[in-house]
């Protein structure tokens, strides 16, 4: 059974539940966030770079530590190229199945990862998506408390289980508006259509007069907004 038809339920369902979380950006914007998930891989990650490079395209990539370690200069060409960085956790574990220690010591190490493939400081890589898009609110608070920021998505295609290019593409351009927070995947499940899927998938979304912009970028939105409300 595929479970795309649901996200964008889940998604109206959960937003409002769970407002801490990173969800989308600005809806009077038309700007929206590319994301990848699993990486980096050292097939199709590369790929997924010569696209964004083709159309000077700026995205986020969610990391899973065993996959910097495995490959290093992936992630290094990630960061060159001025991509977004978060965590996905260090080897995609579900993060409820996790206790709190299994939980700092996964992103911790993931963080460490990053650190010495990229040279990025662990204070800049705080944006956390949970593996399988699992998470409670004990997850949350642990969250709050660490000082990471938890990133979840708007527009989820269901790629990784390979529907094709051409279906991947449709539902995205279905259910993409105003600060879509999109997921795909660069990992060992879905990425083996990634790139192809992009490059059929930008173009449209440039014609139709879409900006993309970073994960950081939905978060500098997404504290406005909420300064705004709370200025009412």
């Amino acid at each position: 059974m595929q479970l795309a038809p649901l996200f964008p339920i889940v998604h109206r369902i959960l937003q409002p539940t769970f407002p801490g979380c990173l969800w989308s950006g600005d809806r009077t914007c038309k700007a929206i966030a590319l994301t990848f998930d699993d990486g980096p891989h050292p097939q199709y990650t590369p790929e997924v770079l010569a696209v964004l490079d083709r159309y000077n395209i700026t995205a986020s990539f969610f990391l899973l530590g065993a996959c910097v370690n495995s490959s290093p200069s992936i992630a290094q060409a990630i960061c060159d190229r001025g991509h977004w960085i978060g965590l996905h956790g260090y080897d995609h574990r579900s993060f409820p199945m996790l206790s709190p220690i299994e939980l700092k010591e996964s992103l911790e190490k993931t963080q460490l990862a990053i650190y010495t493939a990229c040279n990025l400081s662990p204070e800049k890589v705080r944006d956390v998506r949970p593996p399988n898009g699992l998470f409670t609110p004990k997850t949350l608070n642990l969250f709050q408390q660490w000082k990471y920021r938890p990133v979840m998505w708007s527009v989820v295609p269901e790629d990784w289980v390979r529907p094709g290019v051409t279906e991947v593409v449709q539902r995205v351009l279905k259910q993409v508006q105003n600060g879509s927070l999109i997921v795909l995947h660069d990992g060992a499940c879905g990425g083996q259509d990634v790139a192809a899927t992009i490059q059929v998938l930008i173009p449209q979304l440039l014609q139709q007069g879409y900006k993309f912009i970073s994960v950081d970028a939905l978060w500098q939105q997404f504290n406005t907004s909420q300064l705004v409300i709370g200025n009412r």
